[in-house]
């Protein structure tokens, strides 16, 4: 069994550096199923301009060029936040094999917060879920994020 925490660090790793970017300081990293980091991204909505730039997103296509394939089943995808409904669908196409988040998003989380699109069985996979892994520490880093945006108007 994968060690949560090991990955979650190197996730929280990836969002220090949206941090640093002034981005909504989200991290992800994929992991092969021998533990190798296969894939990795972090938040780069306002750098690119573009509102699909999630760190989920970035990880996952790395992950795949680096494989060579389009599913990740053998994989496990870390993040600091619950997955957006376009990550989730994103996660689900790809076929991953295990996510585990952070921090809760109580308004856009799409992996069982306000919907559950990676654990809805009509779909054609549903990947395994761990929730609130180093949940303190991600949600302590968005929240700074957040007062510092609100400090500076």
């Amino acid at each position: 069994m994968m060690d949560f925490s090991y990955c979650m660090e190197l996730a929280f790793r990836e969002a220090l550096k949206a941090f640093e970017s002034r981005e909504v300081p989200v991290g992800a990293v994929v992991l092969d199923g021998g533990g190798r980091v296969v894939g990795k991204g972090y938040n780069q909505v306002e750098a690119l301009c573009d509102a699909t730039a999630h760190a989920e997103m970035i990880a996952l296509t790395s992950a795949m060029a680096t494989l060579g394939t389009k599913y990740l089943q053998d994989c496990t995808l870390a993040v600091t936040m619950e997955p957006c409904p376009m990550c989730a669908g994103a996660i689900v196409n790809a076929k991953v094999g295990r996510v585990v988040f952070g921090a809760y998003d109580a308004k856009m989380g799409a992996s069982g917060s306000v919907l559950n699109v990676t654990g809805c069985r009509p779909l054609n996979h549903q990947p395994e879920v761990f929730g609130g892994i180093m949940e303190g520490r991600c949600q302590g880093l968005l929240q700074d994020f957040f007062k510092e945006l609100r400090k500076k108007g």
